[in-house]
């Protein structure tokens, strides 16, 4: 039995939940959740037991000095809530932890528990993809969702997935079997420039969530710190031929791909979003990550000692791997899974 004491009844609350790890390529869906807890001010109340979920060895604990005293942090998965004001308040419970390692099912029994004894009416899992997008265009955002009449609601796709799948695809089964709506949202990360932060990818997942569980939520300094890693990547591959040539391949393939979308709807309802927001007023483990086939993969080449990116060459037109440059369309690891 779950005890909640000292946590007040929430108003329609919705569960966030991030993972670090093979689920959050450029740090970009924890990094959305700790981003949330930080401008309403979360307050942690519960933390699960790191001894039941946690391979030490793959995640280390951290020894840190306090006061003159030495103590320890352990990898773990925290709950806070967030109180959100406004017109139409909602309270929301922010989950944010590490991957777990081990006993996976019961790590997703533990959190829906919580849901349950809170009242979540939808939980929303964010996560973060490696793909074949440039940076330059608009990050990808996938919604998708295991239930058709959630999918029609809510304009999101029935995903089809099938595949590896992550802490995410697992949670999000499990919510399905327990009866509680549940919602993926995946952004697609440039896998030539994968590393941590990557503001503009967070950034995309909160607009994105904004408009899913329709909450202003204030952005802060993302968009500037979005805008700045444009540039910086920018300069990168301005540097490197193959690198920009690179680019300007994923460019087309993107533009190509999206062509037959920009309809005058499709751009009325991006349009709507954005005024939306306006009018508001302010608002790592190791190893690879998730890739839009759940595949897992590594980051990227390296130039030594600089450490400036250098990603593959593009296959040539005409040869086997000709559709590995296509646009990828992110997915969502929600199939079932039999093993931990």
């Amino acid at each position: 039995m779950i005890e909640l004491e000292g946590v007040p009844e929430l108003v329609d609350p919705v569960m966030v939940a991030a993972f670090e790890g093979w689920n959050d390529a450029g740090d970009a869906a924890s990094t959305a959740v700790a981003h949330l807890d930080r401008e309403w001010k979360g307050e942690v109340f519960a933390a699960l037991d790191a001894e039941d979920y946690y391979d030490f060895q793959v995640n280390r604990p951290t020894v840190f000095m306090e006061a003159g005293v030495r103590k320890i942090t352990w990898p773990t998965t925290r709950l806070s809530v967030v109180r959100v004001g406004g017109d139409k308040p909602r309270d929301l419970v922010l989950v944010r932890g590490i991957e777990p390692s081990m006993r996976w099912r019961s790590f997703c029994n533990e959190l829906l528990g919580f849901a349950h004894e809170l009242g979540v009416e939808l939980v929303v899992v964010l996560g973060a993809l490696l793909g074949d997008t440039p940076h330059t265009r608009p990050v990808p955002i996938s919604g998708t969702t295991s239930d058709a009449d959630l999918a029609r609601r809510m304009d999101l796709e029935e995903t089809k997935y099938e595949g590896p799948t992550g802490i995410v695809g697992v949670l999000q089964e499990a919510c399905t079997h327990a009866g509680v709506p549940a919602v993926s949202l995946w952004a697609a990360v440039p896998h030539y420039v994968s590393q941590p932060p990557n503001p503009k990818a967070t950034l995309a997942l909160l607009n994105r969530l904004e408009d899913l569980i329709d909450v202003r939520i204030p952005l802060g300094e993302l968009p500037e710190d979005a805008r700045a890693w444009q540039v910086g990547v920018d300069q990168l591959a301005a540097e490197d031929s193959e690198v920009a040539e690179y680019v300007q391949s994923l460019e087309e393939a993107r533009d190509t791909a999206e062509l037959p979308e920009a309809s005058g709807e499709a751009i009325a309802r991006e349009f709507e979003r954005y005024l939306r927001r306006r009018d508001g007023g302010g608002p790592t483990a190791s190893g690879g990550h998730a890739t839009a086939d759940g595949s897992d993969s590594t980051s990227y080449l390296r130039d030594s000692p600089s450490g400036r990116t250098r990603p593959p060459k593009p296959p040539k037109p005409g040869t086997d791997d000709g559709e590995s440059s296509a646009q990828p369309k992110p997915g969502t690891d929600d199939e079932e899974s039999s093993e931990d």
